[in-house]
């Protein structure tokens, strides 16, 4: 069983790899074999991440900057992850963004640009990654959402009226590319994750934001957030052949946040 586990001889490539939930992904894709590939705008996170992970786990990495929002930043990322791996075997679309303004002053502009980097990004990274896994006979495609792709969300809390459409978004195009790239030997799932302590949550351990944070671990049966050991091993679980027979599936992670 061990063996269905392993990604030795696998490379993934990671979006948002730099930090919070794509570092902690990529650190146990890393951890299973794999070599990674991790990709975001800063590269200073990247290096730093891919000489953690390489010296930590022995395995080869790349860090390669890259705007998701821009198609030909996108296409030259890939084209450069090629000249250094023959195949990408595990694609995670995890890079992902959101931003808050009360919901009936909420620009168009932002909303645009959540839509441009959490859906069309993952859209065309995925196509050009597809393509490749299509030519190389399979792979396995890993799509980041979220519970609020499932709910709605207090403004007190969450003031980001399209992030939760996003990732509805990603969810159904999870399932439809199972569905069609299924005859290509390629699996598409999702990790709908639910409060981890990252990056992107870190507003909610300020003073200012105490009510609000004892009010979602309250709402969650585990009675806390989410932490790097608690995403490593469903992360691994879709990526391996743990799950050869999971196709178009959103796996919640979420402490039993949405079961309540």
């Amino acid at each position: 069983m061990n063996d269905r586990f392993s990604l030795k001889g696998k490379t993934a490539l990671v979006t948002g790899g730099g930090r919070g939930l794509g570092k902690f992904i990529s650190a146990g894709l890393a951890e299973a074999g794999a070599d990674i590939i991790i990709t975001s705008r800063k590269m200073k996170n990247l290096e730093a991440a891919a000489g953690e992970i390489a010296v930590k786990y022995g395995v080869k990495t790349l860090a390669v900057a890259c705007d998701l929002a821009k198609e030909q930043e996108i296409a030259a990322m890939v084209e450069e992850a090629a000249r250094t791996f023959p195949r990408i075997d595990i694609l995670v679309n995890n890079s992902g963004a959101t931003w808050g303004a009360p919901t009936l002053e909420f620009p168009l502009e932002r909303w645009d640009q959540l839509f441009n980097i959490n859906v069309r990004g993952v859209w065309i990274l995925t196509q050009k990654i597809a393509n490749r896994m299509k030519d190389q006979g399979g792979g396995t495609i890993i799509n980041i959402s979220s519970v609020m792709g499932f709910r709605g969300s207090e403004e007190s809390v969450h003031p980001s009226v399209p992030y939760n459409s996003t990732k509805a978004a990603v969810n159904l195009l999870t399932m439809n590319l199972a569905v069609k790239l299924a005859p290509h030997r390629i699996r598409v799932n999702a990790l709908a994750l639910g409060y981890f302590h990252t990056d992107m949550t870190s507003y909610l351990d300020t003073s200012d934001f105490k009510g609000e944070y004892e009010t979602l671990v309250g709402m969650t049966p585990m009675r806390r957030f989410g932490d790097e050991e608690d995403i490593k091993g469903a992360a691994i679980f879709l990526a391996s052949d743990a799950s050869a027979y999971v196709n178009g599936h959103v796996l919640v992670c979420d402490g039993g946040f949405l079961a309540k």
